[in-house]
């Protein structure tokens, strides 16, 4: 008999995702986003995220499992992100995976949403390699990681954003375009028509006395800023501005991610989050990982974004490693560091009851 199929829950931001995973194998998933609701906000709005998950909750598990063409009772563990991530939507996927998990009597697992991240991959390109480099870039984060055994072995950051993470720089800057909210996406579409070459941005923390795997966009996303207001009363060039913001972000983030395969020997770069999806981070880091000899691995579109089958993944590396099921009174950490996949968080002033 193979391992017991996975129902994982995300509910991180503004995303409500569920996924069931057996053995590494993705099942089926389902995603419903709150996306449209926040946008005329120009960013997610946490209360309306966390009421759009009471909605979403049941019509997203019933859609995963009619994907999968199973039921309810073929459950046999649930995995859940606990951290980090908005406090009131965090708490609305965890009533909802413990209600679950109770009513089937089956185990529970806490994840952290970083390492469903990585995990997503596995999905697409089957087990990680021992050991990868891992560039996770999202509208939260961006961080440089040195992965060995996701299931069972410490995560080692070699860098992480020191201030706006490089989807938050999008999201910025797309505002300071005109451009729509999610920002990421919009100024993509708008780069295709644009010249990178056209604005001289800035590369943050690219010389050879900074930190070499640190990152930092706070700096590129003032200059895109000063730039448009040099435009003032004449038509701002939309196109070539989104395309040189663009090149600026994909320039840093590969020439580190490479550079660190190269210094610690590491054959493969998993590239995974949301900013993955955007074109030419994918297509530079395509060229660059071609012409230093590291294999790129980077998931498909539909598991770059928050969703539930990277919880799942992870859910399932952690049953079959043998590990442990959360406690019954597990909370959430709305700003857990990633040391961990798992991440079994507990409510202040408690305590693991001894059996």
């Amino acid at each position: 008999m193979g391992s017991p199929i996975v129902l994982g829950i995300e509910s991180s931001c503004d995303e409500t995702g569920a996924g069931l995973v057996r053995d590494g194998k993705l099942l089926g998933h389902a995603v419903a986003s709150s996306m449209d609701e926040h946008a005329r906000f120009g960013g997610v709005v946490p209360e309306i995220a966390a009421r759009a998950h009471v909605h979403a909750f049941n019509p997203v598990v019933r859609q995963a499992l009619d994907e999968a063409g199973l039921r309810l009772s073929d459950i046999g563990a649930v995995a859940v992100t606990t951290g980090p991530g908005l406090s009131g939507a965090l708490q609305m996927g965890l009533a909802g995976a413990k209600g679950i998990a109770y009513a089937l009597d089956v185990p529970l697992y806490g994840v952290h949403h970083l390492a469903g991240h990585v995990a997503a991959d596995t999905l697409e390109h089957g087990p990680l390699p021992d050991p990868c480099m891992v560039l996770i870039v999202s509208g939260g984060h961006t961080s440089l990681l040195l992965v060995r055994d996701l299931a069972r072995d410490p995560i080692v950051h070699l860098g992480d954003t020191l201030d706006d993470a490089a989807g938050e720089c999008f999201d910025k800057v797309a505002r300071v375009l005109g451009l729509p909210y999610p920002g990421g996406p919009a100024i993509d579409r708008a780069a295709r028509d644009g010249d990178p070459r056209s604005v001289a941005f800035p590369r943050p923390l690219t010389g050879p006395r900074d930190d070499p795997y640190a990152f930092s966009f706070s700096g590129l996303k003032t200059a895109a800023a000063r730039w448009a207001e040099g435009h003032a009363g004449r038509e701002l060039p939309v196109a070539d501005g989104a395309a040189s913001l663009q090149e600026a972000v994909a320039d840093v983030l590969t020439r580190k991610a490479v550079a660190a395969c190269a210094e610690y020997g590491v054959g493969t770069l998993v590239v995974v989050g949301g900013v993955a999806a955007n074109s030419r981070v994918r297509s530079l880091a395509e060229e660059r990982c071609r012409a230093a000899g590291v294999t790129l691995r980077v998931p498909p579109l539909r598991l770059c974004t928050d969703n539930g089958a990277m919880i799942a993944a992870v859910g399932d590396l952690l049953v079959r490693a043998g590990a442990e099921p959360a406690p019954l009174n597990m909370s959430i950490d709305p700003s857990a560091p990633l040391e961990y996949a798992a991440l079994h968080p507990l409510a202040a002033g408690e305590a693991v009851a001894v059996q």
